[in-house]
């Protein structure tokens, strides 16, 4: 449902001075700097307006030893409603962490209803081969039907491999083998999807692959310091920020790689618990 004064006035707007409006499908963690709590200061600084719809309020990651946590599946079809009921259009959407399978069916239905038109998907499910305790087969398996509606997909090695069936291991992947994973996302997703696996370890490089119709390019960067929660949220984010705004995906992925080398660094040096996250506020003028 649009209004014709909304039209009119995001046409009115896309000048020199247009903020691309991005609706963002996520958990909010009070602490421990992940998900929209580092992705909507990231995506504001890169002048994209942020719309979150919460997917769950935790006082805190998982982890930590204790954790509150509130779901908020049941709300989120009544929030998404006042949205079309208002007339609000998007200029894209990007889809974090789902918390159960009908989170996957509520964002099948804002798709369907706002048709964003640019989506990316990053299908949080696990990492280091193992899945999140969360996670059942039957997500998996409901996760790769929002595939096909996405522009842009990037899981990293282990939801790549749960996503296409194919055994991970604890090692390095060939350029052959990341084309091969790439190729069996490829046919459940739209066939114009851009695929970016990410945060790939090899030796002391962190690879991110980028595959394109069978046109693949990486981009590596020296690995900065211990994997910390979060920094895959802010990879995410500046690519969703960006693609809005029309920048290309290479260009972005290395710009998204570059910030989370630098947040680590800073974070090591500053001798930052790798439970609290990255101290990205302190760079944030970087993304300008």
């Amino acid at each position: 449902m649009t209004s014709n004064f909304d039209t009119f006035d995001r046409n009115a707007q896309k000048g020199g001075d247009f903020v691309p409006r991005l609706a963002m499908i996520n958990d909010i963690a009070g602490f421990g700097r992940c998900s929209t709590t580092v992705s909507l200061p990231v995506i504001s600084v890169m002048k994209v307006q942020v719309c979150p719809v919460p997917t769950s309020v935790l006082s805190n990651h998982l982890g930590f030893p204790l954790c509150h946590f509130d779901d908020y599946t049941s709300h989120m079809r009544d929030y998404i409603k006042v949205w079309g009921e208002l007339g609000l259009t998007f200029d894209g959407l990007y889809c974090g962490f789902l918390g159960n399978e009908e989170q996957i069916d509520i964002v099948r239905e804002f798709v369907e209803m706002f048709q964003p038109p640019l989506f990316l998907l990053d299908p949080v499910m696990g990492d280091h081969g193992r899945t999140y305790s969360s996670i059942t087969e039957t997500h998996v398996q409901k996760m790769k039907e929002l595939l096909p509606l996405a522009d842009i997909i990037t899981p990293n090695i282990t939801e790549s491999c749960l996503l296409t069936g194919t055994p991970w291991k604890d090692g390095e992947w060939t350029l052959q083998e990341l084309s091969g994973l790439c190729e069996r996302l490829a046919p459940a997703g739209s066939s114009g999807a851009s695929i970016v696996i990410t945060g790939i370890r090899q030796g002391d490089s962190l690879v991110n692959f980028l595959w394109d119709d069978g046109v693949y390019t990486t981009v590596s960067t020296p690995i900065a310091g211990a994997s910390r929660p979060g920094t895959g949220d802010i990879f995410a984010s500046i690519l969703a920020a960006d693609a809005v705004r029309g920048e290309t995906l290479l260009s972005s992925v290395q710009k998204a790689a570059n910030f989370v080398g630098l947040c680590i660094t800073g974070s090591e040096k500053a001798g930052t618990p790798v439970q609290e996250g990255v101290v990205f506020e302190k760079y944030l003028a970087a993304l300008l």
